[in-house]
């Protein structure tokens, strides 16, 4: 009798075991084709799967981009991600991942493919997303979307349009207030500058022009405070790069992270003690998020941002060379 309660338990046991293993990989997903349609994530709206591993790739005709639009997202934050690939999903093609309950901004491919990889772990789901894809040609930028706390005047999105952003009172507008749709060296069609954020009166953060110029975290260098949401926008012209070079780094590791976008790659995290290498952007704008958590403060950061210097660098090799 106990030989078989024992044999029970232990078979009970691989079968629990088994079950979890099963579970643990939900996979759903495909190739996408067609001018437009909608990605939903499984079971929207009533929650995904636990365990989820899906991977979308929206395939268009050779010479047009893919834009998403997000209509609803809310995924379990710093648990469950929606990473995007400008590509096939492969890490070179990455570029950003989603997690939380605030809705994207649209996000526009450089070329005909582009892929979503939902992942989740196993326990707790949300909501899940709902997205809107469509084929832009080459002579549209694609609606760049709206701010949260912002307002968009315009409606026509091809090039030679123009279109321009405010806040609503209470709301400063960080970066350039009217955009442009060009057509840039690769002859796509792209707007000359990204869309700005709309960041309350009393938080921290600016738009910086100019050919050179110094950001430090608040206070450096005394100590950043707690629950800091900084983020300030670098411009320079359509056509020149801008290099940041870090004097100072010291930040809490993995809860109090400076974000730089417009780089290459798109979206780099940097947290901890250690010095980072300088950053180029791959455009005419660079943005600077800097947030913190709750607990510790260090010394934060200071940097030197210029303008031009990939182009100058470049011409450097090129003579060396």
């Amino acid at each position: 009798m106990g030989i078989k309660t024992g044999v029970t338990f232990w078979n009970l046991i691989f079968f629990m075991m088994v079950t979890c293993v099963r579970g643990f990989i939900y996979t759903c997903g495909g190739t996408l084709k067609g001018r437009n349609g909608t990605i939903e994530s499984p079971g929207f709206p009533y929650g995904y799967q636990n365990g989820a591993n899906c991977t979308w790739v929206i395939v268009a005709e050779e010479g047009n981009r893919i834009q998403i639009v997000f209509q609803s997202f809310a995924v379990e934050e710093d648990y469950d991600f929606l990473s995007l690939y400008d590509g096939h999903p492969h890490p070179a093609n990455f570029r950003t991942r989603l997690t939380g309950f605030q809705i994207p901004p649209p996000v526009t491919s450089t070329g005909s493919v582009f892929s979503l990889r939902l992942t989740s772990d196993f326990a707790v789901s949300a909501h899940g997303f709902k997205i809107y894809y469509e084929e832009l040609q080459s002579s549209s930028c694609g609606n760049p979307g709206v701010p949260p706390k912002g307002i968009l005047y315009g409606t026509r999105f091809n090039v030679g349009d123009k279109i321009r952003y405010s806040c609503v009172t209470g709301y400063v507008l960080d970066g350039h207030p009217q955009l442009t749709c060009v057509t840039n060296a690769g002859n796509a069609a792209v707007w000359d500058f990204p869309v700005p954020i709309c960041r309350a009166e009393d938080t921290c953060g600016d738009t910086l022009r100019g050919s050179s110029g110094i950001i430090t975290s608040p206070n450096f260098p005394s100590e950043y405070y707690n629950s800091a949401d900084c983020t300030w926008t670098i411009l320079a012209d359509p056509g020149d790069t801008i290099s940041i070079i870090f004097t100072d780094f010291q930040t809490e590791e993995k809860y109090d992270y400076l974000e730089v976008e417009g780089s290459e790659p798109p979206t780099i995290w940097l947290s901890g003690m250690n010095v980072p290498s300088p950053i180029v952007s791959n455009k005419n704008w660079l943005r600077l998020h800097f947030v913190t958590d709750s607990n510790h403060r260090y010394k934060g950061f200071s940097a030197h941002y210029q303008g031009k210097l990939l182009a100058l660098s470049l011409h450097m090799h090129g003579f060396h060379g």
